[in-house]
């Protein structure tokens, strides 16, 4: 295995790629290729700085680490909307190609049998196999979702270029079987799936685990799921009421003699005041 070098990498991937039939598979992958060509030719990174994996439904790229990565995400962010809306306005439906897109930097070898080798690798597949890339995707009007890694927004995306705003960017945290891995992705978070939304510190709306933030005790709706009866009040005075207080929520409740206080007599809910005797009118008062 080589020594790992330096590596700016860009994943490209098919979006539904596997509901077509072989024809249109291979119409798609001629199309992939095409895009991939025409942006970095378009970033000015010619096949001498760069080295090409097949993945089928995409391709992956390692380019070396001298070539700007400004450009190449300038040229992501314009030039691959404009080709994805060119070939889809003459192409059938059944023909119609959109892309997820990462960039990422890393170290990456190469083993013995010409396979790339890297954590670094890794987690960027990680970041476009993503349910929240796909998500994005699938909510978004155009053909293009783009996520890059922390350090690329952290070395590029950050610091406004031209041509590549820093605001379009919202961090993320996507789950993977390596564990949590931050991101930035561009364009509108979407509303649901299994990853986080890092704006804000909150979690993206309609995540897939159905959760909601208990009320508190003083919130509408705090009850337990069994209706409550609502409690009655007494009219309000100035003056605290006189004796003992008894609250009844609910129920029936039962007593071994006549219950009284103050002018109600057998009071099964509500609000009872005044003195209150139990078990007979010769009992103590309570």
């Amino acid at each position: 295995m080589s020594d790992p070098v330096s590596r700016t990498i860009l994943l490209l991937d098919i979006e539904k790629y596997s509901d077509r039939d072989d024809i249109e598979q291979a119409y798609l992958r001629r199309m992939l290729y095409d895009v991939a060509d025409r942006t970095l030719e378009r970033a000015g990174i010619d096949e001498r700085l760069r080295l090409r994996a097949d993945r089928g439904d995409s391709v992956m790229e390692l380019i070396d680490a001298n070539a700007s990565v400004t450009a190449l995400l300038r040229a992501l962010l314009t030039e691959v909307p404009t080709q994805l809306h060119a070939v889809n306005r003459m192409a059938s439906s059944s023909a119609q190609i959109r892309l997820r897109g990462v960039v990422a930097t890393g170290y990456v070898a190469v083993d013995e049998h010409d396979g790339w080798v890297g954590s670094d690798l890794n987690h960027a597949c990680r970041l476009l196999d993503a349910q929240l890339l796909r998500a994005a995707l699938r909510e978004r009007r155009d053909d293009f979702a783009l996520c890059v890694s922390e350090s690329v927004h952290t070395g590029i995306v950050r610091h406004g270029h031209a041509g590549i705003p820093a605001e379009d960017f919202h961090a993320v945290t996507v789950d993977s079987k390596n564990g949590p891995l931050r991101a930035w992705l561009h364009g509108p978070v979407p509303g649901g799936g299994d990853d986080h939304s890092e704006k804000g510190g909150t979690s993206v709306p309609g995540a897939s685990s159905g959760e909601r933030p208990a009320p508190r005790r003083d919130q509408p709706g705090a009850q337990a799921s069994g209706h409550r009866a609502p409690e009655a009040r007494a009219p309000q005075s100035s003056a605290p009421p006189a004796g003992a207080v008894f609250h009844f929520d609910g129920g029936a409740p039962t007593f071994g003699g006549s219950l009284v206080g103050g002018d109600q007599h057998g009071v099964s809910g509500g609000q009872v005041t005044g003195d209150v005797h139990l078990g007979g009118s010769g009992g103590e008062s309570a």
